[in-house]
């Protein structure tokens, strides 16, 4: 992900009611480089433009998929397997070992593709999730 991509990851974002409702200061500060955890920012294109994006963070071996959300034109298609695969690539290449990620309890669609990639449930946070509110489930890959 660069600063000319920002735009359409708003916009993504914006889009899709299941999407984190990041302020664009965040996905400024996903690329930007900092002090705070290292983050992995990926965009996924297609001859449309901008198809999806995630953001990860790493700490250590450990790492925290943030957010990964796909354009509705695009979803279906294997912009979310990509990104993923990228990510997972990338991690393995900082010796990460672990891979986190937080999803709604009702959201059965990114449960199913996360179980797909081999993810597990590894425990729940009761009412994470706000607007409604609604627990979170863990899920984790070893990578």
């Amino acid at each position: 992900m660069e600063a000319g991509d920002l735009d359409a990851v708003v916009a993504i974002a914006s889009a899709l009611p299941e999407a984190p409702r990041w302020a664009r200061l965040a996905y400024v500060e996903a690329i930007a480089s900092q002090d705070g955890p290292r983050r992995i920012a990926l965009v996924a294109e297609n001859d449309d433009g901008a198809a999806g994006f995630l953001v990860a963070s790493l700490v250590g071996s450990e790492a925290e998929l943030e957010s990964i959300a796909v354009a509705r034109f695009a979803q279906r298609r294997g912009a979310a397997t990509a990104l993923l695969a990228a990510l997972i690539e990338d991690l393995k290449g900082v010796g990460a070992t672990d891979l986190a990620l937080e999803v709604r309890a009702s959201n059965h669609a990114a449960r199913d593709f996360y179980e797909r990639a081999g993810f597990l449930e590894a425990g729940a946070r009761r009412g994470y999730y706000r607007d409604p509110q609604e627990d979170a489930l863990i899920l984790k890959l070893r990578i």
